[in-house]
């Protein structure tokens, strides 16, 4: 089994690289999707995230608003640092234990905004850096979120930059193209690390 790691910042169409992964077979873990299924009320990390950011993030059912918790986090790096620190663990055991699940696979493609160092980078054979040009990439999150261009800025902020993203990977490619463009590189990309 090969582990793909591919990640990127917001925007930058990491997310749809992996969809485009998983319809040439391999089998797709999404970081984002694991973050979300841990702060439903009743998990571990629903409890330190309440405790911690306090229960003005919380709807009327109890459970975390994530735009409210976001908004909240986004203030200040430390607050960032104390949502990472509470959740990053717990997604880095996910990652692995789904891993573990699909042992019979082929390809398994992690997908991540953040390369953790223990669930991501520990696990990759290769790591795919996605990204795009700044102006596209804030365009496309400010229509797919409904954002403004102030808050995809403060997101962008809190993420690690180009160079680090760059200093990590094996193969970065360039999404500033049309969705064919793009299935065609990560297509031949892929291909050739079938071979490697």
């Amino acid at each position: 089994m090969k582990v793909i790691g591919v990640t990127g910042g917001i925007g930058s169409g990491k997310t749809t690289v992996s969809g485009i992964l998983s319809s040439l077979g391999a089998k797709v873990i999404e970081a984002d999707k694991i973050s979300r299924e841990i702060m439903k009320k009743g998990h571990k990390v629903f409890d330190e995230v309440v405790d911690f950011f306090g229960e003005d993030i919380l709807d009327e059912k109890g459970e975390i608003i994530r735009a409210k918790l976001r908004d909240i986090a986004f203030e200040s790096e430390e607050k960032v640092k104390a949502l990472n620190d509470i959740t990053h663990k717990y997604i880095s055991i996910e990652i692995k234990n789904k891993i573990k699940k699909c042992a019979k696979e082929d390809t398994v493609v992690v997908d991540a905004a953040i390369p953790l160092e223990n669930g991501f980078l520990d696990v990759s054979h290769e790591i795919w850096f996605v990204t795009a040009d700044i102006d596209t990439r804030i365009k496309r999150v400010m229509k797919r979120n409904n954002l403004t261009y102030s808050e995809v800025m403060d997101i962008i902020k809190m993420q690690p930059d180009d160079n680090y993203y760059i200093s990590i990977s094996n193969i970065i490619i360039y999404n500033n193209g049309s969705y064919k463009e793009l299935e065609e590189r990560v297509k031949s990309i892929y291909i050739k690390s079938a071979y490697k």
